[in-house]
């Protein structure tokens, strides 16, 4: 299938990915995680990129977020050509214009959950009296003094998804948010997505579950590495109170 594009003109991408490949040696197997992807994202776009495990979301997000570099190709974000930039160039510019939540969760064991949220307001210097505020919007406002151990799967997520709203950051990528979540905490998730998005953020969503996809503006299908098909959802956008997984 030709992949469709609903993007704008690519000089007005926030994100853009111009021939991308990432291939990694593999004892001697080379072994192509993405294959020549070019793509833009707009700002203020709600962005789902689906696919099943081994498909390259994983890759094509830690590659926005500056967190690998790409084999070749070129990738620019929030006016910055971060392919071949210094280190501390890539430090300087998660902090000011990514904010992660990590399908692993990746808190502070030593931290409680607000202590989390704090750690990451205190890098961009923000308001820790936010910290707060944004564990209450996800649920967890009488947890906040307990620690990841002390915390189930799903309300660790949720600790990272309100680590990463504190940042303010101006794109947030998504590796499965939803996955350790039940279906009613998950689509409390969703909504606080969008929220972000009509704040005019840049939410970028890896997944491989098709429901998500349906409240998205745009999906991205991704397949052994290459974009499939890009275009609205299938049957057009849904209400996040049709949604069912």
């Amino acid at each position: 299938m030709e992949p469709t594009s609903t993007t704008k003109d690519d000089s007005e991408a926030l994100i853009r990915l111009e021939n991308v490949s990432k291939r990694y040696d593999m004892n001697s197997i080379i072994v192509t995680a993405l294959d020549s992807v070019d793509l833009q994202v707009d700002e203020g776009e709600f962005l789902v990129v689906l696919g099943p495990s081994g498909s390259g979301k994983t890759t094509l997000l830690n590659m926005i977020g500056a967190l690998d570099n790409p084999t070749s190709g070129d990738i620019s974000v929030a006016g910055m050509n971060i392919t071949g930039a210094h280190r501390k160039e890539l430090f300087a510019f998660r902090r000011r214009a990514v904010a992660f939540i990590f399908q692993s969760f990746n808190l502070f064991p030593g931290l409680t959950a607000l202590e989390n949220v704090q750690f990451a307001i205190d890098i961009n210097k923000g308001d820790r009296s936010e910290a707060q505020h944004v564990l209450e919007e996800v649920g967890l406002g009488e947890r906040v003094k307990h620690f990841p151990h002390e915390l189930s799967g799903g309300e660790q997520q949720r600790v990272a998804i309100a680590r990463a709203l504190a940042t303010g950051n101006p794109v947030l990528l998504a590796d499965e948010p939803t996955g350790e979540l039940d279906f009613r905490t998950g689509v409390s998730i969703l909504e606080l997505l969008q929220e972000q998005v009509k704040s005019g953020k840049t939410v970028l969503v890896v997944t491989h579950n098709r429901e998500i996809s349906r409240v998205a503006d745009r999906v991205v299908e991704l397949s052994s590495g290459s974009i499939v098909s890009d275009g609205p959802p299938r049957g057009g956008r849904a209400a996040i109170s049709d949604l069912h997984w």
